[in-house]
Formats: C-alpha cells, sequence, structure tokens
C-alpha cells in the first residue's frame, strides 16, 4: 500500500480514554512493578501513576494516523518512543488525546515516521505528550527528505555507571502487559504468529521494556518517586523474551538529567539504545 502524503502534518482524533487506579496499576505489574513499589500498586497510596503510562492514551490516535499515513503495515517496527510529561498523571480520569504526523522521511531501505500525540484532561490541561518514531522496512526511496540526525545521547567512553538495575521477567510478562498496556498484537502472545515473523516464541513488548528502564531511572536517581519523572526517551534495537533478565545502566550526565542503556543479561546484547531521561532534582 502506498503512503498517502497528505497526512503529514494532519491531526486526528481527538480519542477519548477513560481509566481507573486499577488500569494504572495492571499497567505497571506489566511493566515489572513489585513490592518495593507498592505506590504503584495500591489505591491506598494514591496511587501514583508510572509515567510511561502515557503511551496507552496514545494508543487509539497513533493507529488512526498510521491507517490514514497508508504503507504496508505487515511491515512495521518501532523505532524509538519519547514521552514528555506535564504533570502528574492521576490515577483515574478521563482524556482526550490528538495526534499528528509531523514527518515521513526517506530511509533508504525504508521509511520512518514521526507521529506526536497531546493528551488533556477533562478540563482542557496538557498532561502529557508522546513522540512515536515508526520505521516501515522495505518502504523506502521514494526520494524524500533523510529526516533528523541521531539523537548523541551515549555517555563517554569508559564512563563507570551511576547506578544499575536487574529487573527479572516472568514468562507471563507478555501476557499480562498485553492487558494493562491495551497492545493486543498477537506476536505477544501467540507462538504460532510470533514463528511466522520470525522470532522463536512470542516477544515481550518494547513499551513493557521501555517502562522497565523507567522503573530502574526512578529508582535509581528519583529515590522512588515517579512523579519527579519529566521525560525518557530511547530506541529499540533488540527484542526482549519474556523471562529475560532486563539489564539498566544508568549514567548520570549533569542535574536533572541522565542517559541509559538497557540490555538483556542472558545474550549480553542492548534493546534499548540512546536513552535519555530528564527528572526533577
Amino acid at each position: 500500500m502506498a503512503f498517502d502524503f497528505s497526512a503529514v502534518g494532519k491531526t486526528f482524533g481527538p480519542h477519548s480514554y477513560t481509566y481507573d487506579w486499577q488500569r494504572t496499576a495492571l499497567y505497571a505489574l506489566g511493566c515489572g512493578a513489585g513490592t518495593d513499589e507498592l505506590d504503584l500498586l495500591i489505591e491506598s497510596r494514591g496511587p501514583k501513576v508510572l509515567p510511561t503510562f502515557s503511551v496507552v492514551p496514545a494508543f487509539a490516535p497513533l493507529i488512526e494516523s498510521l491507517g490514514n499515513l497508508g504503507g504496508n503495515m505487515l511491515t512495521l517496527v518501532h523505532g524509538a518512543q519519547k514521552c514528555v510529561i506535564h504533570a502528574p498523571l492521576p490515577p483515574e480520569a478521563t482524556l482526550k488525546t490528538t495526534a499528528k504526523v509531523t514527518g515521513l522521511y526517506d530511509k533508504g531501505k525504508g521509511a520512518l515516521a514521526f507521529i506526536a500525540t497531546e493528551s488533556q484532561d477533562e478540563k482542557g490541561k496538557l498532561l502529557f505528550e508522546t513522540e512515536w518514531q515508526i520505521f516501515f522496512r522495505g518502504e523506502g526511496g521514494f526520494g524524500g527528505e533523510k529526516g533528523p540526525e541521531t539523537p548523541p545521547y551515549e555517555a563517554p567512553a569508559g564512563m563507570t555507571p551511576t547506578a544499575s538495575f536487574e529487573m527479572p521477567t516472568q514468562p507471563t510478562q507478555a501476557l499480562l502487559y498485553r492487558l494493562g498496556g491495551s497492545d493486543l498484537n498477537p506476536i505477544h502472545s501467540d507462538p504460532e504468529i510470533a514463528g511466522k515473523a520470525g522470532f522463536e516464541r512470542p516477544i515481550l513488548h518494547g513499551l513493557a521494556t521501555y517502562g522497565h528502564a523507567a522503573r530502574a531511572a526512578i529508582k535509581g536517581l528519583m529515590n522512588g518517586d515517579s512523579d519527579r519523572l519529566l521525560s525518557i526517551e530511547g530506541r529499540f534495537s533488540k527484542p526482549v523474551y519474556p523471562g529475560d533478565t532486563i539489564m539498566t545502566d544508568l549514567f548520570a550526565i549533569k542535574p536533572g538529567e541522565l542517559y541509559f542503556v538497557t540490555w538483556v543479561k542472558e545474550r549480553k546484547e542492548p534493546v534499548i539504545t540512546l536513552g535519555r531521561v530528564t527528572y526533577k532534582t
């Protein structure tokens, strides 16, 4: 399916999304939250909301914008993700989210779409923004712009991590995240579908790994206070399988800013690179 270049610059939505504290707690569990993170899990403590939950209300307008952009949906790969948090997410709310295709770039062997979303509460207050980079394999070569340069979010060579976290995942991790994260793509649950896509078994959602990385940053440099996280971004490089051990190395660059690399312990390969977090000091 050919791209519809007229979709670039258009806004889609708004889409309404209503949730309660049980949904945000289920999401946190899908991202591996445990008994030392009860602020994210039980109603008597709020609960607080893991800030990467911001991707969930954005999912429907993202899908609408991709549908209008066109391209072969079977070639899609989630390339990178960014979330910017303007106010702590409430444990229950009805949000309205719009999406805009902000760019479609020619990468030669593929095409790269940038899609930005904004989510507001019922009073019109902007709570968060997200940016999705979606790569279409084999869909390049149409003569478009190359797009922005890769961000330089790598720690200096030889720098020792300020903190490192080891987070085991459960064999059922993807089955849990698909409920909390509202992502029912069968590549994460059905062995037959995963096999047809070239994987030995269902893979963990990249956004579940992203949530693990956010938890590591909050634990490591924010004293466990999720309300201090202002933004998080990173590039997805390799898949994670449920049952893998997720490692995240944090590098404090300056007050309120850190870089991170997330990798799989069993294979010693990076799965999120060029990671960056900003936070309240």
